[in-house]
């Protein structure tokens, strides 16, 4: 997937890959920047979230022929089942309304809720999706984006995985849950920018579905 991505989004370059002693090796170049929750960034909410939504809209612009990585809803689900079947869950790192008193039972019951629920694909396409759009994975520099890190789950899949875990991130970033570091940022504003409508469903079941990875 970074192979294809060279030359579409500014992303690390592979150097050199190889196998050896049992264990995959690969040796990238550095993305220049610091990263978007760095102090600088979040003094300035309005203008991270300005530099965010240019950042996404930069990714779902991407000519998908060829991708190499296709993430529907079908093969979300199937990973997440595996993930619960082999005991990969770590309930410890959900959200804390996520298991327990009002929320789910266990994961087990979270993948039910999951498969019952499951979005329309038709949600405006596939597009190129980060995976883990999360603030500390992707990097500014002064004059703009300097690219990003942790592209592990990127393919062609749903925009709304993406805003889910950014609007999650910016709320926990500068909501208190991560650390406050400067004047608190107003998720909502990201979708603002996206000219998206707020769509609370959407966003509900691909925060619950990363509860499982």
């Amino acid at each position: 997937m970074l192979r294809w991505l060279e030359g579409r989004v500014p992303a690390p370059r592979i150097v050199h890959a190889e196998d050896a002693g049992g264990l995959h090796y690969c040796l990238m170049t550095r993305v220049p920047g610091r990263v978007a929750c760095d102090p600088v960034f979040l003094s300035q909410p309005e203008a991270l979230i300005r530099r965010l939504a240019d950042a996404l809209l930069l990714l779902w612009s991407v000519d998908l022929t060829g991708c190499p990585v296709r993430r529907t809803v079908d093969m979300e689900l199937a990973e997440a089942r595996q993930r619960v079947a082999e005991g990969l869950v770590d309930v410890d790192n959900a959200e804390p309304e996520t298991f327990g008193p009002g929320g789910f039972r266990d994961p087990e019951a979270l993948l039910v809720w999951l498969e019952r629920n499951r979005p329309d694909e038709a949600d405006g396409g596939a597009v190129l999706s980060h995976g883990d759009f999360c603030l500390p994975n992707v990097l500014f520099t002064e004059a703009g984006l300097g690219g990003f890190i942790d592209l592990g789950e990127a393919g062609a899949g749903s925009r709304w995985r993406d805003v889910a875990l950014c609007h999650r991130s910016l709320r926990h970033i500068t909501g208190g849950i991560r650390g406050t570091v400067g004047p608190r940022a107003q998720p909502d504003a990201l979708l603002d920018r996206l000219g998206l409508a707020p769509d609370r469903d959407m966003l509900r079941w691909y925060l619950l579905l990363d509860e499982l990875f």
